[in-house]
């Protein structure tokens, strides 16, 4: 069975209607999990304090605001290719998720940034780049509702998205790129010398794990919705033209 047979509407709704009661409880479990665990059984750091807690929030956030445009991008080629709806409108669902996780990293980073660098805010390259993404968010979701015709909608908002891709990439490499800035490197990492305790990165997996599963249901519920919206519409152009 080919891969592609999932890209038929039926057969997604029947598909992600299978799998969201496990996705949903598995991501819930794991949000729980990991949260109560970071939040109420790590120490505090030597350095940090009790402050060392937002990577909980901020690191998995920051990471699927990234990894959410990139699923974009991977669904948006797809329609430019093959012209799959579903993997347009499962695109358009990401969006506002996606909107979502880069406003909680921006938000959270300013709080941990605060007490750490003394300032909410600096125009260091990775903070930079991500501010820079969540404008790319608001203008994939306000050019969607700009077009009235689905499918040049989703033609150029996937253009729009395979440029965003840039600020995505840099939003996660910029470290790298540029040495200047205050924000450190990666929390996780092969380097033992840059990679969190394990005290703190045991728990951080399990989030990481809840965001990943939360982000899937939400776009299956989100791409569900989008798709009896497009089959409303359907209907009421038919009963119009009748």
């Amino acid at each position: 069975m080919s891969i592609w047979e999932y890209a038929n509407p039926k057969r997604f709704m029947l598909t992600s209607g299978l799998l969201l009661p496990w996705v949903t409880g598995a991501a819930v479990l794991c949000l729980v999990a990991g949260l109560v665990w970071g939040a109420f059984f790590t120490p505090d750091a030597d350095k940090f304090g009790s402050t060392v807690k937002i990577i909980y929030l901020h690191v998995p956030a920051a990471m699927m605001a990234i990894s959410a445009w990139m699923m974009m991008l991977v669904a948006s080629l797809i329609w430019l290719i093959r012209r799959h709806h579903v993997s347009a409108l499962s695109a358009k669902a990401a969006a506002p998720i996606g909107l979502t996780f880069t406003l909680i990293g921006l938000v959270t980073g300013a709080i941990w940034g605060q007490p750490m660098w003394g300032t909410w805010w600096a125009w260091d390259p990775r903070l930079t780049s991500f501010l820079i993404l969540a404008l790319f968010y608001l203008g994939y979701i306000a050019l969607w509702e700009a077009v009235e015709d689905p499918d040049t909608a989703a033609d150029l908002t996937s253009v729009l998205c395979i440029v965003g891709s840039v600020f995505a990439f840099l939003s996660r490499y910029a470290v790298l790129f540029w040495n200047q800035g205050l924000h450190q490197g990666a929390s996780l990492s092969l380097d033992r010398e840059e990679h969190v305790s394990d005290v703190y990165s045991s728990p951080l997996y399990v989030c990481i794990a809840g965001f990943i599963l939360l982000f899937v249901t939400l776009v299956l519920l989100r791409t569900r919705t989008e798709i009896r919206a497009r089959r409303l519409s359907a209907l009421l152009s038919r009963e119009r033209l009748a």
